[in-house]
């Protein structure tokens, strides 16, 4: 069997790192090695990177344009050192946003070319898209309640996205969809406001559909 390359998407809080470890159990027992890795990260390039990025490693305001390509910058090392060679071993893999966050975010909601993205994109990936992208849809203000219990125990705090505007936000759940329009053979909407494990089994039920 061929390797298959799956990503999660979605808005904050909407539970993307619980479902990929469950649906990574369900792969596992059909015999398939399965990897699961995130965006940005992945390599220790990717997580220094990340940490730019989600927590201002740097100490200084990050532009737009430079957050962009520190992204794309992740995305290709974890391409060339995790993802391409996996698949090329017949083994799946599993990530935890990949390029429709960076159309999402630095495209719908910070306005940033929707063609310009594409092209960067497409060479930070070396033109291999995602077979699957299940996008874990949830109303934003459910999000940030998540998020708010997430940190209510003083457990960490949130990250430069997470402290944007739910104007910002909603931009960004608008641009997942708009973005699931365009390539519907690829997208799968599942909706995240349910119990985890309903969610888990309508995840189940795609990727059979879809890629098994």
């Amino acid at each position: 069997m061929s390797g298959k390359f799956i990503t999660f998407e979605g808005p904050e809080g909407c539970g993307k790192s619980t479902q990929i470890k469950l649906l990574a159990e369900k792969i596992g027992v059909q015999g398939i090695k399965v990897a699961c890795t995130r965006e940005p990260g992945g390599t220790a390039t990717g997580e220094a990177i990340r940490n730019i990025l989600q927590h201002d490693a740097a100490g200084e305001p990050l532009g737009e344009r430079a957050e962009l390509l520190l992204f794309a910058a992740s995305r290709a090392q974890l391409m060339d050192q995790v993802v391409l060679p996996i698949l090329g071993r017949g083994e799946w893999v599993l990530c935890d946003r990949f390029i429709d966050s960076t159309m999402a975010y630095q495209g719908f909601a910070r306005g940033m070319d929707i063609a310009m993205l594409d092209y960067i994109n497409d060479v930070a990936i070396n033109s291999r898209k995602p077979d699957l992208t299940l996008l874990l849809d949830l109303d934003v203000e459910k999000g940030f309640h998540r998020l708010k219990e997430r940190y209510s125990g003083g457990n960490g705090t949130h990250d430069r996205f997470e402290r944007e505007s739910h104007d910002f936000h909603q931009r960004v759940r608008d641009g997942y969809h708009q973005l699931a329009q365009r390539e519907p053979e690829r997208f799968r909407i599942i909706d995240a406001d349910q119990a985890i494990d309903e969610v888990a089994s309508n995840v189940w039920d795609v990727v059979k559909e879809a890629v098994l």
